[in-house]
């Protein structure tokens, strides 16, 4: 546990870990992960999210389901859901990341 201590000691400002929007506060993306990383959870959090405005649209509640859990585990690998990424050791975050990314993937394959 001392590990996880030294890890969250490291202060992030707290412009850092959050954006307001409209008065609104929303987790920022965890700044360790890699910019390759990044990339590819936002591509399937804006798939995720298209599908969500489509499938409402068409009035198909089992499709909205199917595209929120796309952008549910897209936010969790950017570390925008879940625990928060600054009390974390990097290395969980990443694998985190990492987890929720094959997750997506094997999405597109099923």
């Amino acid at each position: 546990m001392a590990e996880r201590e030294e890890d969250s000691s490291i202060e992030t400002p707290a412009d850092e870990r959050w954006l307001v929007i409209g008065g609104r506060r929303w987790r920022r993306t965890d700044p360790s992960l890699p910019d390759d990383l990044v990339k590819a959870l936002k591509s399937h959090l804006g798939r995720g999210r298209s599908a969500v405005r489509t499938a409402q649209r068409g009035g198909d509640a089992a499709a909205v389901a199917a595209a929120r859990v796309r952008v549910g585990l897209a936010k969790r690998g950017l570390g925008e859901r879940g625990p928060y990424w600054w009390d974390e050791p990097e290395e969980e975050r990443r694998r985190r990341a990492e987890d929720a990314l094959r997750e997506l993937d094997a999405l597109d394959r099923g």
